[in-house]
């Protein structure tokens, strides 16, 4: 399981919280804010709160946390292995 971690975009920091299928919880201003899920490369799509169903439309802000969220997994995602060596240096 992936651990959560906090994305910064702008002046605004979201905590993402990953579930299963790509799916992500994202709480904004420490409430849950939307839940998103991966469609291709480029897009993402908000869930509907209530039936968790994607919701098709452009939505920027949702698409920008996305492209965060897997800048932060190409990057390691905080990898702790890498954390643990700057600790040695």
């Amino acid at each position: 399981m992936i651990e959560p971690f906090d994305i910064e975009i702008g002046e605004t920091v979201y905590a993402v919280f990953p579930e299963e299928d790509e799916i992500y919880t994202i709480f904004k201003d420490g409430i849950e804010y939307v839940k998103i899920q991966k469609d291709t490369e480029g897009i993402w799509l908000k869930l509907d709160p209530e039936t968790e169903m994607p919701t098709f439309g452009s939505d920027e802000e949702i698409n920008n946390i996305g492209k965060a969220i897997i800048l932060y997994q190409e990057n390691g995602g905080g990898d702790e292995e890498d954390e643990d060596e700057e600790e040695f240096e």
